[in-house]
């Protein structure tokens, strides 16, 4: 009685793991119950760590979009937490199955991995001090610029051809600015948003003929159409029915009233 009921539970258990492994777990392209989003959380209002997030210590509007991404395919989200610039390369590499993280999908990115529909469209603006002469993009000619490594800003100051300095978090960045070793902030406009109200003395400056707009979207293995697809479902139900613009309003509100 005791081997038949052992072989018993031995039966059930594979019968569960084979489900687990089809349809049953809606498996990621790394296996199981978990999808793993690589981020970078010094991102507000799209990403950042607070006392209890969206998904663990992590929150904001792209933490809140993959924790439905995962839902939405019968999943349970977690986050790495990286330097930007090491995302790409972690998702290359298997060690994570897509990224979220205010990412623009840029042709030159697109080289190596595919990109989702696009959730939210930004731009870059310039944070400089409130009695800052510089009204436009041409005027940082002769400033000293500081961006974040692997931005999009970074990117944009190096096609106008201005020297800076890259900083690996926007608060140390931003921090440069308020102790008046720079004369400006290259970075998203969300963002930028969430540091002037943090700081005193800061203001936004925008130029929209020299910053393009851009599209934000997550990145998954080149070729993984499966995970695409799942992940473009997400999107496109959250876009119609409104629930990523109530994220991205919800969470700018929330930031820059903090």
């Amino acid at each position: 009685m005791k081997k038949t009921k052992k072989l018993l539970v031995m039966a059930a258990a594979m019968a569960l793991a084979a489900c687990t492994l089809t349809a049953c777990g809606g498996a990621s392209s790394k296996g199981g119950d978990t999808l793993t989003f690589g981020t970078n959380a010094e991102f507000p209002p799209f990403e950042y760590v607070t006392s209890s997030g969206a998904i663990g210590e992590f929150d904001g509007i792209d933490m809140a979009i993959a924790k439905q991404i995962a839902e939405d395919n019968g999943q349970t989200a977690a986050i790495e937490n990286m330097e930007f610039d090491s995302l790409l390369v972690a998702l290359q590499n298997g060690q994570i199955d897509a990224v979220i993280a205010g990412m623009t999908a840029t042709d030159e990115r697109r080289e190596t991995v595919d990109f989702s529909t696009p959730y939210y469209t930004a731009t870059q603006v310039m944070i400089v001090k409130e009695d800052s002469d510089i009204a436009t993009a041409a005027d940082m000619a002769d400033k000293k610029i500081c961006v974040v490594q692997g931005y999009t800003g970074e990117v944009c100051v190096q096609d106008m051809g201005y020297s800076y300095e890259a900083f690996k978090k926007g608060t140390e960045a931003v921090m440069e600015l308020t102790n008046g070793k720079c004369d400006v902030v290259v970075i998203d406009s969300a963002t930028a948003q969430k540091y002037v109200g943090d700081n005193e003395g800061l203001k936004i400056v925008e130029d929209p003929s020299a910053f393009e707009s851009e599209e934000y979207a997550i990145a998954v293995q080149k070729g993984n159409t499966e995970l695409l697809d799942k992940i473009n479902k997400s999107i496109d139900k959250m876009l119609a029915d409104g629930t990523i613009n109530e994220l991205a309003v919800k969470y700018t509100e929330e930031t820059t009233a903090e």
